[in-house]
């Protein structure tokens, strides 16, 4: 009985182990649009691209743009999943580094220079729509779940 009775401990024992370790990891959360950017503040960047990361949840998009008093200022540009790029025809081969790209978007709220996607148009003039699934369209309208 005292084997069985130290099997069970150890097996429990064990079992709080992983729940707390598992507690104890951080966890990536995703946001909504509306928690992190400002639909009432639209934005168009206009520079250089520096840095492409087609990652999840969001991709990336990094550009070098002047602004009026001449100083240079690196955006972050999160975009739809790369999946999500990938059925709107975007391709991962057409954001080389150094070409001019035209972002529209919206500002985050916590002021720094990071906005959400909502187009991206390349030198070519192709143009993409860059956002994620809860960015608003237009007028504030929501693009929900596609």
């Amino acid at each position: 009985m005292k084997t069985q009775l130290t099997l069970s401990t150890m097996i429990a024992g064990f079992g709080m182990l992983i729940v707390l370790g598992t507690l104890a990891t951080p966890v990536a959360a995703h946001h909504s649009f509306a928690a992190e950017f400002d639909e009432t503040k639209p934005i168009t960047l206009k520079g250089t691209l520096t840095k492409v990361e087609w990652v999840n949840p969001h991709g990336w998009l990094y550009m070098d743009v002047k602004g009026p008093d001449g100083t240079i200022v690196n955006w972050g540009i999160e975009a739809g999943a790369p999946n999500a790029l990938l059925r709107r025809g975007m391709r991962r081969t057409d954001f080389a580094p150094g070409m001019e790209i035209v972002v529209t978007g919206f500002l985050a709220k916590n002021g720094t220079p990071t906005a959400n996607g909502r187009t991206v148009t390349l030198p070519d003039g192709r143009e993409f729509f860059a956002g994620s699934s809860g960015a608003p369209l237009r007028d504030g309208a929501d693009r929900g779940a596609q």
